[in-house]
């Protein structure tokens, strides 16, 4: 009988301290986006970063990627009012209008296809703009137009969930067919096959090297194909032949940002060459805690081997990165390569602070998912 006390005081105990360290991701989320929230309280404001950009840019196209993740746990209302006020403003609409054809551009329109899911409406009005875009890309007939791997994530998903929406395989065979070519056809193909690793774009594949002989591997370019596979796999059954393709190419990456994880729990901003630009960063830590996080939770990882990775990512990013005003230390401000927006320190500001928390949002929300319901 004694046993059987101690046995369930000790899953009492153990239940309680899951749920403490849930409710403390969630927290500090929520601090993180209270200071984003406050400092941009008009979310209609254009970026004023050199030249004068709409707000519907992809650096806050990826912010709001993050806050509909925190909606998600968190089922504030004040997140969706900000949401909805920035999307009306626009029009629903991608930057540049329904003609564009740049991945940059269309960012912004994978929150405006979630709060088409999440308000459950038949507003075809918060869809329609979008809609007609991917259209009229599809429509040219090419499939080579994401020739740098941060536009898998800036519009990939956006396919998928537009084939979500509508039923309609052309969204995503389209989108297969374009990543496709970016990785098996770019500049040679920008998908290290045997590490796992992705160059940035045709300018770092072989012969490029690093000044100490290693490839560039850029952590934040890595972290967006990533979270692309997540956001793509998300919208499709397991069965699905797309799942399973993409399934493949999600398992070497894993491996292989398993391997250069710092002792610290975060990642270098160049992966494999801490030498050139190394050193701790935020944004492309979060994304790899995203998509490992939601990995374990889809069973393709084995926990015994990943969540490990994960505590330390979080352990690291509470612990080093965020202030005690919200604000997020080690964020590398807008570039394509390690050296850029250096140096990454704790109390650097990047030149947008938009992407940076929408990549942490993304992180914590999913982590959170992880340590609450396992």
């Amino acid at each position: 009988m004694k046993k059987i006390y101690f046995t369930l005081l000790f899953a009492l105990v153990a239940l309680n301290t899951m749920s403490q360290s849930a409710q403390n991701v969630l927290e500090t989320a929520r601090k993180a986006n209270n200071y984003f929230m406050a400092k941009y309280a008009d979310p209609t404001i254009p970026t004023m970063v050199k030249k004068v950009r709409p707000s519907n840019l992809w650096t806050r196209g990826i912010y709001y990627e993050g806050l509909m993740a925190l909606y998600d746990i968190d089922k504030n209302e004040r997140y969706t009012e900000y949401t909805d006020k920035w999307a009306y403003f626009h029009n629903w609409s991608p930057r540049n209008g329904i003609k564009t054809t740049d991945a940059d551009d269309e960012c912004c329109g994978q929150t405006y296809v979630a709060r088409y899911f999440q308000t459950g409406s038949k507003d075809i009005a918060k869809i329609s703009a979008i809609k007609e875009n991917l259209d009229h890309q599809i429509a040219t007939g090419k499939t080579n137009y994401w020739t740098w791997i941060d536009a898998i994530q800036m519009a990939m998903p956006l396919y998928a969930q537009i084939y979500k929406v509508t039923g309609d395989r052309k969204y995503i065979d389209y989108a297969m067919n374009s990543y496709r070519w970016t990785r098996n056809e770019c500049g040679g193909g920008l998908l290290n096959k045997k590490t796992g690793f992705w160059w940035r774009d045709k300018d770092f594949v072989p012969p490029y090297k690093e000044q100490d002989g290693h490839d560039c591997y850029w952590s934040r370019g890595n972290g967006w194909v990533y979270a692309a596979l997540v956001r793509v796999m998300s919208q499709l059954d397991k069965n699905d032949k797309y799942y399973k393709e993409l399934k493949k190419d999600f398992i070497i990456m894993s491996k292989a940002f398993a391997s250069c994880q710092r002792k610290d729990g975060l990642w270098n901003v160049s992966m494999v060459s801490p030498a050139t630009f190394g050193g701790k960063e935020l944004t492309g830590t979060s994304l790899f805690l995203y998509g490992i996080s939601w990995g374990i939770r889809n069973g393709i990882l084995k926990a015994n081997v990943y969540r490990q990775i994960c505590d330390k990512a979080w352990t690291a990013l509470e612990k080093d990165c965020v202030h005690e005003d919200g604000f997020l230390g080690y964020v590398q401000g807008t570039g394509k390569e390690p050296k850029d927006s250096q140096p990454v320190s704790y109390t650097s500001v990047p030149d947008f602070e938009d992407f940076g928390t929408g990549c942490f949002l993304l992180g914590a929300s999913e982590y959170y998912k992880l340590i609450r319901h396992k």
